[in-house]
């Protein structure tokens, strides 16, 4: 019989490929998770990892055990989920994670209607940084992120909830550039420019970061940036140019910068995002109390340079 630790190191060792991440991810030192792997290599009677120096791969049989154990054991933890949400009702603790101001006025709406409803539910909040939220999300920082990219990915068994919010599009450009002179403008302008770069999941680079336009002209790719202050410096600098919603013209006013509307694109959805095996009645009541409290669509219309 498998100890539940043994298997917790197994998969997460599957999934991040790498001994340091495994043991971080586990809170345990490098040393438990290679011996808990030997011992489990010397218990099935072959090697589970090929290791170097410089990677660690499954090997055939340990690919087949992870893909075996991996629904078995989000079933288990899921049961257990719901016996404790049957128990409990909506109470305990919920950890709510939000990027940027946008998403924390929506968050700010929703606990306070999810708190007036279940008060025995303590929350607590969280402001996450764009290119890490995933990944928190992922490792149990948070139960619930809002977020303005909302997708669904079944390989990162993440889920995106309604949609909360939607707001126009503008692109963000130096106050001293040719663009800023526009009432509007067209996506397909952006073949133009370099675009600053952030570190998100695939589908949400297409949706924010686009390597072409609709009409298929490739956009040049500009340096990176970690966080949306970082984004809004580079832009300042003329680094190059972001998309970004309407509501950064409120919250992020600057005089080196100027919001231009993107006149021909889809509006950006906000709404909550969460790990489908963390799925709990807390969560449920939470998203439920998220869209009751939205207020639907952004009435701001972002300033235009004259």
């Amino acid at each position: 019989m498998l100890e539940r630790h043994e298997i917790e190191a197994f998969l997460t060792l599957a999934e991040e490929l790498h001994f340091g991440r495994t043991a971080d991810r586990l809170r345990v030192t490098t040393g438990r998770i290679s011996q808990t792997i030997k011992k489990l290599e010397r218990r099935v009677g072959a090697p589970l990892f090929e290791r170097t120096s410089r990677q660690v791969q499954l090997t055939r049989i340990g690919k087949a055990l992870a893909e075996d154990l991996a629904p078995l054991v989000s079933g288990i933890d899921d049961a257990f989920r719901k016996a404790i949400d049957a128990g409990r009702g909506v109470s305990g603790v919920l950890r709510i994670g939000f990027v940027s101001a946008g998403a924390g006025q929506l968050l700010l709406r929703a606990v306070s209607l999810f708190g007036s409803r279940h008060p025995d539910c303590e929350v607590h909040i969280h402001e996450a940084q764009i290119h890490e939220a995933v990944t928190r999300l992922r490792n149990g920082d948070m139960d619930v992120l809002i977020t303005d990219i909302l997708f669904a990915d079944p390989e990162l068994d993440l889920v995106s909830g309604p949609v909360l919010l939607a707001e126009p599009r503008v692109l963000v450009v130096p106050a001293a550039h040719p663009l800023a002179k526009h009432d509007s403008m067209s996506l397909e302008a952006l073949a133009g420019y370099p675009m600053i770069q952030v570190n998100l999941p695939e589908e949400w680079r297409r949706d924010r970061i686009p390597s072409h336009t609709p009409g298929g002209k490739p956009i040049q790719r500009g340096p990176s940036a970690n966080t949306f202050a970082e984004i809004l410096s580079l832009v300042a600098t003329g680094k190059g140019v972001f998309p970004a919603g309407a509501h950064a013209a409120q919250y992020y006013p600057r005089p080196d910068i100027t919001y231009v509307p993107l006149h021909d694109a889809a509006p950006i959805r906000w709404g909550p995002v969460w790990v489908g095996t963390n799925t709990t009645e807390r969560v449920r009541a939470f998203v439920k109390a998220a869209y009751d409290a939205s207020p639907g669509t952004l009435s701001l219309h972002p300033p235009t340079a004259s």
